[in-house]
C-alpha cells in the first residue's frame, strides 16, 4: 500500500528530531528544505530508509528528496500539522537568538559564493512552476505560427489557441524582471512590493524617454545604448533590490514613526530607481553584454569542433556541480540568454546529465541482476521511472554516488548527449526539470526531434561507458 502524505511527513518529522528541532521548511522542485536547529538530533539512516525518501543531501539545510508534487505537498502539511514556518516567514526576525546565531555560523561556514549562490536559487526556486508553465505555452505558441506560417494548419481556431498560449506565456515571461525583483526583496529584507517597482522599472517604457534626455539612447541601434529597457536584465534587477533594502532599512532608522509610510517608499524609491538607472543598469548591462558574447563562442559557435566540446564538456561536469552547489549560478545566465536571445541554449546541453545516469543504472541493473543483489535492484527499479522523467536525484544518491565510479561514468557517457545537442543548436523556451517532461520546453519541432535523439544518445553512452568499466565486486558493498 502506498504511504500517504500525512504519514511520511510524520515519518520525517520524527527521524529529524521532532518539530521542536526544526527552524523553518520549505521545498523546491523535489525536495523538502528543513532548517535544522539540532543537527546530532537527526538520524540520517532512519531518514534514508524511510519509505517514500528517494534521498537525503546532508548541506547547510537538510534536503530530503521526495519527487515532484510532493515536496509542495509535504511542506504545506509541515506548516499546517506542526505550524512550521516557512524559510520565507521565518526571515523577519521570529526566530530566537540561540537559532540566529546558529544560522550565522552556517552561513559562514559555507562561505561567500555558496551562500551568494544559494540565494539566487532561492529567488528563482518560487517561480519555477511558472517559468515552466509559461515556457510550454511559448513553445507550443510558437510552433503553432511556425505550422500556420508553411501551410500545415490554418484557420481561426488554431490563430485563436496560438494568442490564447502566448497570452499565457507573456503573462508571466514579458514581466519576468518585476516577479524577479518581488521574489529578491523577499531574500533580502525589503518591501516585496517595491522590489516589483525596481524589476518593473527596468522594463518600463520611461526609461527610454529618460535615456534620450540624457544622452545615453542609441535611437539607430536601441541594443548598443548605454541606457535602455531590459538593460542588465535580471542581474541588474537583483543588485537593485539589493541595494534598495539597504536604502531602506537606512532611511527607516531616521524617519519618525508617523512618516514612515509616506516617505520611506518614496526617498527609498527615488534613490534607488536613480542608481538603478544611471549606474546599475549601465554596469550589470556591460557585465551581461560580455557575458552573451562570451556564452557565444562557447555554445553558440558555428564552429562545429567547438560546439561538440563544449557540449560533451558542459554535459560531463554538470552533476559534479550540482553536488557542490555551483550549479545555482547557472539560473542567471539562462535568464541572461532568454532575454537576450529569446532561448536558453545551455539548458538543453545540462539536461542530457541525468540522462547519462538513466543509462548507467540500467547498466548497474544488468550487474546486479546478474550477481544476484536484490536490494540494489530493488532501489533502481524505483529510482528509474523517476530519473526517465527527468528526477535524477534517486538515481544519484541512492544508486551512482553512493557506488563512486558510476557517477563518473554516467557524466562521461551524458558527454555525447550534450555534444549531440549543442551540434544541433537545441533552444529551450524555459527551463525546468530535465528528460522526457522537458520535451515540450524545447523550440521548433526540430528541437524537440533533437533533444529527443540527446536523450537517447546520453542513454546508450551511459550504459556503455558504465557496463565496460563496473565489474560485479563494484557493487558488493552497496
Amino acid at each position: 500500500m502506498v504511504k500517504n502524505n500525512e504519514t511520511l511527513i510524520q515519518e520525517i518529522v520524527e527521524a529529524v528530531g521532532g518539530p521542536e528541532n526544526i527552524n523553518s521548511a520549505t521545498n523546491c522542485m523535489t525536495r523538502l528544505r528543513i532548517n535544522i536547529k539540532d543537527q546530532d538530533k537527526v538520524q540520517h539512516d532512519t531518514l534514508k530508509n524511510t519509505e517514500g525518501v528517494m534521498g537525503v543531501v546532508d548541506a547547510d539545510t537538510l534536503q530530503v528528496v521526495v519527487g515532484p508534487g510532493k515536496a509542495k505537498k509535504l511542506a504545506d502539511l509541515m506548516g499546517e500539522k506542526y505550524n512550521i514556518p516557512t524559510s520565507s516567514d521565518s526571515s523577519n526576525g521570529a526566530n530566537n537568538w540561540q537559532d540566529t546565531k546558529q544560522s550565522v555560523k552556517d552561513r559562514q561556514s559555507q562561505g561567500k559564493l555558496k551562500n551568494a549562490l544559494e540565494t539566487i536559487a532561492n529567488i528563482f526556486i518560487p517561480m519555477i512552476p511558472a517559468i515552466i508553465a509559461a515556457g510550454i505555452f511559448q513553445g507550443f505558441s510558437s510552433l503553432i505560427g511556425t505550422m500556420m506560417g508553411e501551410g500545415t494548419i490554418s484557420g481561426d481556431v488554431w490563430e485563436g489557441i496560438r494568442i490564447t498560449f502566448a497570452l499565457i506565456g507573456n503573462s508571466f515571461l514579458g514581466y519576468f524582471a518585476i516577479f524577479t525583483g518581488v521574489n529578491a526583496a523577499k531574500r533580502f529584507g525589503a518591501t516585496e512590493a517595491l522590489g516589483g517597482m525596481v524589476g518593473a522599472a527596468s522594463i518600463a517604457a520611461p526609461l527610454v524617454e529618460l535615456s534620450t534626455l540624457v544622452g545615453l539612447y542609441d535611437a539607430e541601434e536601441p541594443l548598443n545604448s548605454i541606457l535602455t529597457t531590459g538593460k542588465g536584465g535580471i542581474i541588474g534587477v537583483i543588485f537593485g533590490v539589493y541595494i534598495l533594502a539597504k536604502i531602506e532599512k537606512a532611511v527607516r532608522k531616521r524617519v519618525p514613526d508617523v512618516l514612515d509610510l509616506i516617505l520611506t517608499p518614496v526617498i527609498t524609491l527615488l534613490v534607488t530607481i536613480l542608481l538603478m538607472a544611471f549606474v546599475i543598469m549601465p554596469v550589470s548591462g556591460f557585465l551581461s553584454d560580455l557575458l552573451v558574447r562570451a556564452l557565444s563562442v562557447i555554445i553558440g559557435s558555428d564552429n562545429m569542433v567547438i560546439s561538440v566540446i563544449s557540449g560533451y564538456i558542459l554535459a560531463a561536469v554538470f552533476l559534479p556541480m550540482v553536488l557542490l552547489g555551483l550549479h545555482h549560478g547557472l539560473i542567471p545566465i539562462y535568464a541572461i540568454q532568454l532575454e537576450a536571445l529569446g532561448g536558453v541554449s545551455l539548458f538543453p546541453v545540462l539536461a542530457m546529465a541525468g540522462a547519462g545516469q538513466v543509462g548507467a543504472a540500467i547498466a548497474i541493473y544488468m550487474v546486479a541482476k546478474k550477481s544476484g543483489h536484490t536490494r540494489l535492484k530493488q532501489v533502481i527499479s524505483g529510482a528509474l521511472p523517476a530519473g526517465i522523467l527527468g528526477i535524477g536525484e534517486p538515481l544519484i544518491y541512492g544508486v551512482t554516488l553512493p557506488l563512486g565510479k558510476p557517477f563518473i561514468t554516467a557524466g562521461l557517457g551524458a558527454g555525447f548527449g550534450g555534444a549531440y545537442v549543442m551540434l544541433m543548436g537545441v533552444t529551450a523556451s524555459a527551463w525546468g526539470p530535465s528528460g522526457w517532461v522537458a520535451l515540450p520546453l524545447m523550440q521548433e519541432f526540430s528541437g524537440i526531434l533533437h533533444y529527443g535523439i540527446g536523450i537517447l544518445i546520453s542513454y546508450i553512452g551511459g550504459f556503455i561507458i558504465t557496463r565496460a568499466f563496473i565489474k560485479e565486486k563494484d557493487i558488493e558493498h552497496v
